[in-house]
């Protein structure tokens, strides 16, 4: 079986979900594909269902009720690549803002000894197309922000393109993992970190959408804005030991 598997969550991505599964499909070494289709009214699930004919093992679906947000779509594409024992595995967003080439450069970098590997839209300074300036600067102060608060050696917490290895994935009790924005990506960081395992930051260069509509909206910001504090605070009563 293969070792590596991305999880995409989606909700209404008919314009780009075609194009980003055969792109990951054509990758070398090979990936495995998870989607997690939020009820998507636009009919995503049913283009998934169609490519998924011309590669019935590699190309993975589930199909859920409802927009239930981004936390809850991955801890149920974690529990399912867990439970299927694969090695490495991803996070990517459905809409090109990631370059699905750089999966292979996130996972050389977990093969290499990270744990979990990032890729990080400002670890060289700023690498981010298309994005109005007010943005890249609440990205950039957002990321200043999570590291003044938790500490955090991370100069981009919350990035949405991350390999795990499967160990941090069993180590974290995901039913605890509370937040489902944004601030979810946060969390996980925060708590692999607190764990002790081993976080490299990917320099890649993050491309807005061109297709379909953005994501972000008011109360995700908000979650992420004070999630960054509470999460601080409950870290003062927890136990982080490994197994």
């Amino acid at each position: 079986m293969n070792s590596r598997i991305v999880i995409i969550p989606t909700y209404n991505e008919i314009e780009n979900i075609q194009a980003i599964i055969e792109k990951v499909m054509s990758l070398d070494p090979l990936f495995d594909l998870l989607i997690v289709d939020d009820g998507s009214p636009d009919g995503t699930a049913q283009v998934v269902k169609q490519v998924q004919s011309s590669f019935p093992d590699r190309i993975h679906l589930i199909e859920r009720q409802g927009k239930l947000g981004l936390g809850t779509a991955y801890i149920a594409g974690f529990n399912y690549c867990i439970q299927k024992q694969y090695d490495y595995i991803f996070e990517m967003d459905a809409d090109f803002s990631h370059n699905p080439d750089d999966l292979i450069r996130l996972y050389q970098a977990c093969e290499q000894g990270a744990d979990m590997s990032i890729g990080s839209r400002y670890i060289n300074g700023v690498n981010v197309v298309n994005w109005p300036i007010g943005r890249v600067l609440m990205s950039y102060f957002a990321g200043f922000y999570v590291r003044f608060i938790t500490g955090m050696p991370i100069q981009d917490a919350t990035a949405g393109f991350v390999c795990y290895r499967r160990q941090v994935l069993e180590t974290i009790p995901l039913a605890e993992i509370k937040f489902i924005g944004y601030a979810f990506q946060v969390e996980m960081k925060f708590t692999t970190w607190k764990y002790g395992f081993k976080i490299v930051e990917v320099p890649i260069i993050f491309t807005d959408r061109t297709k379909g509509e953005s994501k972000m909206s008011a109360n995700i910001f908000k979650e992420a804005i004070f999630g960054v504090i509470q999460l601080k605070v409950n870290s003062f009563f927890k136990r982080y030991q490994r197994p």
